[in-house]
Formats: structure tokens, C-alpha cells, sequence
């Protein structure tokens, strides 16, 4: 019987071995995305190296050949100074499982080619945002392995010292629920929830018909509700406890004083804080609800009276911003006035200039009065900005161009519009056939930043918004050019996307991950991606150029941390490339 035993345990060791084996088989100079590709559009592997010249595509199965082709001439990396030829397949058009042969290297790792083949990657990155979610216990029937306990009732949170108000003094206490977490810590901020909300609500303007049957297994679901909105709600509730309703001001975040520890949600104790009201932050504020409000009126059945308080909300919110127009959000100015002292993300910011052209775009679009536009400067005059969550006025233009025709946008502001973000994607496309991934992402090596996968996902959706003005293709294209980049067409050979990917991110810069005792971090969540500022001081960095600088150790909150305002834009790619193919 002992003998029995371990004739199985060695068995099983072997079987273990076997798939390690099997999985380190895969040619790791082979970079594609490893999720696969649509039948009719652009399939483009990379094959790192300077020898090479031909590839042929095989069936994962039989391992017959199906296509066969010669690599594009070599391209040389302005980053790493590597060599890289284009494996371009696109003409092969076949459903079904392949992988990409090179000799000398190997195979790749497989794929697919069928219809709707991101439609799980847009469900899972949705999906992130409930395993984020405050206030509320995940149950195994929707949250799977990683159902918890729910952490942070916030239902008893004290006014810092910089919030006071004539109502509302020191200490005192309001109850400020649910919302999202907002990284890998538990803290909650306005700022970051307002890009992050206003990237989602969009989404939903520009395809909604295409979330009619969006399920993503929340408690919402199948309530008559997009579950987009439905999980948009959860943080929309949160950010209206963060107005003070007897002026309008909003708080700029709900907060420790200081970072928990790795530990689960339920664990962590630690007081929390609303911090000082903020022109940027209450702006951002008004945006949301008054994009939200207006897009709740079709659900009035469903939430009655919301829209409205939503729009009540945003109306106080850009009263109170109109007298109070330069509040900064200053941490360490504030923690020389006020005690404790807090030292967790900051979000500060040093102008509201594009925080106001978001929220008059918003509240224009909203209430159809133009006077809400009056006195901003909309700085067409110069190139748009790629939005982050310090820069928000690509998003007031994306509004204004959506709702140009309804609310009368004056027909020279109107083409003023179309020509800054159609000139921000032509920029992108200059030289793309150059670049050595094939991508417009990391054309530069400021794209390189921290939270460099949200730089290639907003790209895309800048790219998409340009398809859309135009109907040129080749925007659509390379934006789904940035998606096979975040899915494993790069320098790192990383899928970003937890819980997908041959070669998929493991140790993400994320509490719950890190605490749960579970080997698969928590699905859907974004990684930041290369950060070549490496300000975590991890150990684990195997290379220092732009494009490679990233490890997969939860110490690397520099490049391998997540964020709601990540996944964002992730879930705006990856949902309109599908419903774009759709509707081919």
C-alpha cells in the first residue's frame, strides 16, 4: 500500500513536471496575443531575433502547416536596441486553435481564431471592478475562489481637520458606503474615481445596445440593467456621501491615514478620514453625475428619482467649484496645517483648467444650456492630451462630439473637435510601420510611465473615437494593434490582463491577491505594465530599458500594481472592438 502511494505521488510530480515543461516549450521570442484573433481582421505575431526570415502558422492539434510566410525586414527597437521582424498572417482566415512555428525557435503560444474572440477578455476586465467593490461580501456563487467577507462598511467616518465645515466640525461623523477600492490598497478617491467612471459611462453612450446582454454574474444581473451600469452604480452611490450637501463641496478622498498592511479587506481596522473639499476634485464630481444623471433618465422605472439628485448633485457641484476656483489639493501643505498627518495617494494637482472643460462639457450635454461653456478655454488651438487622471479634457471633447448634432454644438467648435482628436491619432500612426512591435504604443518612451498599460488602452480608445469621426479603418486597426500589445504582442511577452495569457501576470501589487492565500491572483485586474522609473526599489527588474521594465513581484507597486482607472479604458477597448466587429 506505501508502495502504492508513492508510485502515485511520483506519477503526479512527473504529470506536474510535465506541464511546466510543456508550458516553458513555447518560443518565448514568438510575441503575439495570446488570446487570438478576429477571422477578417489583422493577425501580426513578432519574432525577436536576426537570423530568422520565414514562419508558418500550424494547427495546435495536428500540428499541420495552414499557412506559411516570410518575416517583414528587421526593425531595431529605439529602446533595447533589439531586432524584430513582422510575422503578418493576416490573410489566413480559418476558425480554430494555431500556433506560430519559427525554426530554430519553436512554437508560440496558442491561440485562437474565431468570432468575438474578446468578449471574455472585456467580461473579465468589467468583472474586476466587483472584486473591488466596498462594503459588501463577495459570495462564491459569483465571486468564485475569491469570495470574501466584505471589508469596510464606512459607515462611520470621521471629518479630517482640512474638511471641516460649519456643520460638520473635527471628527465628526458621516456614513460614506460602498464605491470601488481603488488599487491595490483600500482607499477611495474622487479624482481617480472620476476618470475611471467618466471612461465607463462613455462606453455605455457610445454602444449601448451592446450591453444588452453584457452579463458579467454581479448581484445585479438580469435585473433589466445593463450590468456596465449596474456595476458603474456601486461607486456613482458612493461618490454622491462625498458632497457635503449644505455647500456643494466634494471631498477629495475617503482614506487611512496610512496604507494597510497586506491583509484581507475584513481585516484591516484602521480609522478612516474624509479629506478637504477641492476645485478638482468637485469638478470631476460634477462631471460624473451630470454625465450619469442624464443617462439615468432612460432608467427612471428602475431608480426612481435618481437621475434627477444625480443632476441636482452635479448643478451644486459646479456652483460651489464657480466659488471656489483654485482649492488645490496639497498633501504636504495639509499635513503641516492639520493632524493626523495622511500619506497615502495623493491625486494632487496644480491646475483645474481641464477639470472645467470636462464638467462644461458634461453639464452642457446635459442640460442642453450652452452657457455652461462660456469663459472656459477649450484649448483646441493646441494637441490633445492622452486622458489620465490629472488630465481629463479629452474626455469633455469626446462628450461634445458625441452629442454635437443633439445640442447644437456650434458647427466651428464642432469641426475644431474633429480636427484636434483626429490629429492626435495621426500622430500616433506616423511611423507605425517602423515600430518594432507593430503598435503605437511605445512609439515613445514616455509612454512608458507609470501605469504604462493604461497609456496603450487610452490610446486605443482615442483611436476608436477617430474611427468613429471618420470611418477610416486604419484607426480601428491600430487600436486593436494597443489591445494584442496589452494581451502579449511586446517586449515583456506578458498578457497584462490577470487570468489570461499563456505567459499572465501572477503576483500583482494587490492586497487581496497578496492576502487571500490563493495561487491565481483575483482575475480581470490590469497590471500598470513597464515603468522604467522603477520607484519601488524592487529587486526582481531583469532589465532597465522603457519597454521592458517590469516584474511580476508583488513588491512592484511601480509596474505591476492595478487601478480602477486602468481597467477603465481596458474594458472601453476590448467591449467596442467587439461591438465594432460585430457590426462589420
Amino acid at each position: 500500500m506505501k508502495r502504492f502511494s508513492q508510485t502515485l505521488i511520483l506519477i503526479f510530480v512527473m504529470l506536474v513536471c510535465a506541464q511546466i515543461l510543456n508550458a516553458q516549450d513555447f518560443a518565448a521570442d514568438i510575441r503575439l496575443n495570446q488570446i487570438g484573433f478576429y477571422p477578417k481582421a489583422e493577425k501580426i505575431a513578432v519574432v525577436v531575433g536576426e537570423k530568422n526570415t520565414a514562419f508558418e502558422v500550424k494547427d495546435f492539434k495536428t500540428g499541420k502547416s495552414v499557412f506559411k510566410g516570410k518575416l517583414s525586414e528587421p526593425r531595431t527597437s529605439q529602446h533595447s536596441g533589439k531586432i524584430s521582424r513582422i510575422a503578418d498572417f493576416s490573410k489566413f482566415q480559418q476558425s480554430g486553435k494555431y500556433q506560430i512555428e519559427v525554426a530554430g525557435l519553436g512554437k508560440s503560444a496558442p491561440f485562437e481564431v474565431k468570432e468575438h474572440i474578446h468578449r471574455q477578455v472585456a467580461e473579465a476586465a468589467l468583472k474586476g471592478f466587483y472584486y473591488q467593490r466596498v462594503s459588501i461580501d463577495l459570495p462564491e456563487k459569483l465571486a468564485g475562489k475569491w469570495a470574501r467577507p466584505a471589508g469596510h462598511p464606512d459607515d462611520k467616518v470621521l471629518v479630517h481637520a482640512s474638511a471641516v465645515s460649519e456643520k460638520r466640525p473635527e471628527n465628526s461623523v458621516i456614513g460614506s458606503p460602498r464605491g470601488w477600492y481603488d488599487a491595490g490598497d483600500y482607499n477611495k478617491y474622487i479624482v481617480n474615481s472620476g476618470i475611471t467612471m467618466g471612461t465607463l459611462l462613455s462606453l455605455y453612450e457610445d454602444y449601448p445596445t451592446f450591453f444588452d446582454d453584457f452579463n458579467t454574474n454581479i448581484p445585479e444581473s438580469n435585473n433589466g440593467v445593463p450590468d456596465l451600469l449596474d456595476e458603474a452604480l456601486w461607486n456613482l452611490r458612493w461618490m454622491l456621501t462625498m458632497q457635503d450637501a449644505a455647500d456643494g463641496g466634494v471631498y477629495h478622498k475617503l482614506t487611512n491615514t496610512r496604507f494597510d498592511g497586506m491583509v484581507m479587506p475584513d481585516a484591516a481596522k484602521n480609522p478612516r478620514y474624509v479629506v478637504q473639499k477641492n476645485t478638482g476634485a468637485t469638478l470631476d464630481f460634477a462631471a460624473v453625475t451630470a454625465q450619469a444623471g442624464r443617462i439615468l433618465k432612460n432608467f427612471e422605472d428602475k431608480f426612481p428619482g435618481l437621475s434627477d439628485s444625480c443632476i441636482v448633485a452635479a448643478v451644486k457641484a459646479w456652483e460651489w467649484a464657480k466659488k471656489n476656483p483654485d482649492i488645490y489639493y496639497n498633501q504636504d501643505e495639509l499635513n503641516k496645517k492639520f493632524d493626523p498627518d495622511i500619506v497615502t495617494g495623493a491625486y494632487g494637482d496644480r491646475s483645474a483648467a481641464d477639470e472645467w472643460i470636462w464638467a462644461a462639457a458634461e453639464m452642457y450635454a446635459t442640460t442642453g444650456k450652452p452657457d455652461y461653456l462660456k469663459g472656459i478655454a477649450l484649448q483646441t488651438d493646441k494637441p490633445m492630451p492622452l486622458p489620465t487622471w490629472s488630465q481629463v479634457q479629452a474626455l469633455g471633447y469626446y462628450t461634445l462630439l458625441r452629442f454635437s448634432d443633439k445640442i447644437k454644438v456650434e458647427s466651428a467648435l464642432s469641426k475644431q473637435l474633429k480636427t484636434v482628436v483626429t490629429q492626435f491619432s495621426d500622430q500616433l500612426l506616423i511611423d507605425l510601420e517602423k515600430q518594432p512591435y507593430h503598435t503605437v504604443m511605445g512609439k515613445n518612451a514616455k509612454d512608458y510611465s507609470w501605469g504604462s498599460s493604461s497609456v496603450a488602452a487610452n490610446q486605443g480608445v482615442a483611436l476608436l473615437y477617430t474611427f468613429n469621426l471618420t470611418k477610416n479603418p486604419k484607426y480601428r486597426q491600430a487600436a486593436l494593434g494597443n489591445l494584442d500589445y496589452l494581451l502579449g504582442r511586446n517586449a515583456t511577452g506578458y498578457c497584462f490582463l490577470t487570468g489570461f495569457g499563456s505567459k499572465r501576470v501572477m503576483h500583482p501589487h494587490h492586497r487581496p491577491s497578496i492576502a487571500d492565500g490563493i495561487v491565481d491572483p483575483v482575475p480581470g485586474l490590469l497590471s500598470g505594465g513597464p515603468n522604467p522609473g522603477q520607484q519601488d526599489k524592487c529587486t526582481t527588474y531583469t532589465s532597465k530599458f522603457a519597454d521592458e521594465s517590469f516584474t511580476d513581484n508583488d513588491c512592484s507597486y511601480a509596474s505591476n500594481e492595478i487601478a480602477i482607472n486602468w481597467n477603465a479604458p481596458m474594458v472601453y477597448l476590448a467591449a467596442a472592438i467587439e461591438a465594432l466587429m460585430d457590426a462589420k
